[in-house]
């Protein structure tokens, strides 16, 4: 009976879940564009409450709610769905999509085809991706859990590693008024001056095209006829210099095109800019300064320890939470249970970094589906930001049972399989160090080369 009710919870959250995600696709998503599959949204709704039911299933082994052995048998079952999911059906599904869209490949029968051979060559680099990595022991079958997981952890550790080092950079930079260049009114009216000098160039020269488009029809409508001797040649010179002029007119119309895009482009910047200082100022825009400090040191704070941790070849072996507790009660000499306030600053902890993860996420996803996404490819994005959406929380399930105590990870690791861990570990620092370390370089650059640089 136990597990029956235990089951009905679980199978309840699930399908909120997958409300939530299927809301989530409708008015975010897809409120600018028409539904014409409707297997898409099944799949993302699916991938969507399967990963929520990961987290959820870690705020119940923290918390200690449902029976032990009903929450092992769920972690199992979601664990085997997500990964039938991230391995089978969306690929699959992303191959169909894609040559749908081609033109040449019109019959269904042959989609289907190239579909299977498309999925095909996918599952052998798949598999062919844990050969360099000592992901888990080589005593694993073929079809055990463990072949899975520790693929897809991979790449998601690597997608992981990559959004941190680039977040941990951008973050302070986009927030803290140190990085904010000094603009002015007078320098962005400068600009504007400069563009609207250059769009008056343009209708100008527009304006001598067309007049001499228009005298050239009119000397073809009066139906002059063709003389021979010196006089035609020099009549033809001439009817020809005036097609000469407009040829040269239109590259310099070109030219001053390009150049009016890439100063409207400086404009925008400068006036985001000034915006952004405008907001600096502001009470909220102080209060997301002081964080770039935070953040600021723990970047740099974050690159200090992974470059320690790769040399040294060291893994944490104590949870972050308990180790803090067991250093501030030796410092101040306070008396206190460390494991009910590790248990209790655990579950605040891992509760703020899920709920963050998905918000975050989320958030990164509607930009990129906006950025590129337009009514045919849109499909096809959607399942491929679904895949990343369940490799990236497999992967935060997979790193996050570091930020456990010890009584709340043995469970996780039971379910996991017998993998690697501290292989994974090792991989965030190293993906983590050479994405802040790249982010650095490209943002010092685009500093550098930003307009106001070059004023005059």
């Amino acid at each position: 009976m136990s597990f029956f009710l235990d089951s009905v919870v679980m199978f309840t959250s699930q399908i909120l879940f997958f409300l939530g995600g299927w809301v989530f696709f409708i008015r975010k998503l897809y409120k600018d564009y028409e539904v014409h599959h409707t297997i898409v949204q099944l799949i993302f709704s699916l991938t969507f409450a399967l990963s929520c039911t990961m987290f959820e299933l870690i705020i119940f082994e923290i918390l200690g709610i449902l029976n032990s052995n009903s929450r092992y048998f769920h972690w199992k079952l979601d664990l085997f769905a997500i990964l039938f999911t991230i391995i089978f059906i969306l690929p699959f599904y992303i191959a169909y999509f894609t040559l749908s869209n081609i033109r040449f490949v019109q019959r269904n029968r042959m989609i289907i085809l190239l579909t299977l051979a498309a999925w095909l060559i996918f599952m052998y680099f798949f598999w062919k991706l844990g050969d360099p990595f000592p992901i888990l022991s080589p005593k694993h079958g073929i079809f055990s859990i463990e072949q899975g997981i520790s693929r897809v952890g991979v790449i998601g550790v690597t997608l992981m590693a990559l959004l941190s080092g680039f977040g941990a950079v951008n973050c302070p930079y986009t927030y803290m008024s140190y990085f904010m260049r000094h603009v002015s009114d007078g320098d962005i009216q400068a600009h504007e001056r400069k563009f609207m000098q250059i769009m008056d160039m343009i209708l100008t020269k527009k304006k001598r095209i067309a007049l001499a488009e228009r005298e050239s029809l009119q000397r073809a409508a009066s139906g002059t006829p063709k003389q021979s001797g010196i006089w035609g040649m020099l009549k033809n010179v001439t009817g020809s210099s005036g097609k000469e002029n407009i040829s040269q007119l239109q590259q310099e119309v070109n030219a001053y095109e390009e150049l009016s895009r890439q100063l409207f482009l400086e404009v925008v910047d400068l006036h985001n800019t000034k915006e952004r200082i405008l907001y600096s100022r502001t009470l909220q825009g102080k209060y997301f300064n002081f964080m770039g400090y935070i953040f600021s040191m723990y970047c740099m704070w974050k690159i200090i320890i992974s470059t320690i941790n790769i040399v040294f070849d060291r893994v944490g072996k104590t949870d972050p939470v308990t180790k803090g507790v067991e250093i501030a009660v030796d410092y101040f000499g306070i008396q206190f249970d460390v494991k009910f306030w590790s248990q209790q600053i655990s579950f605040i902890l891992i509760g703020i970094i899920i709920v963050t993860s998905i918000r975050g996420l989320l958030i990164n996803l509607t930009k990129f589906f906006y950025a590129i996404s337009s009514s045919k490819s849109s499909s096809v994005i959607v399942l491929a930001l679904a895949q990343i959406m369940g490799m990236y929380f497999v992967s935060s399930v997979l790193l996050m049972r570091m930020n456990m105590p010890p009584e709340y990870r043995s469970i996780i690791t039971q379910v996991l399989g017998d993998l690697q861990f501290n292989f994974y570990h090792r991989w965030f620092d190293v993906i983590f160090l050479v994405s802040a370390l790249s982010s650095i370089g490209f943002l010092y650059l685009a500093h550098q080369q930003a307009p106001e640089k070059h004023m005059t």
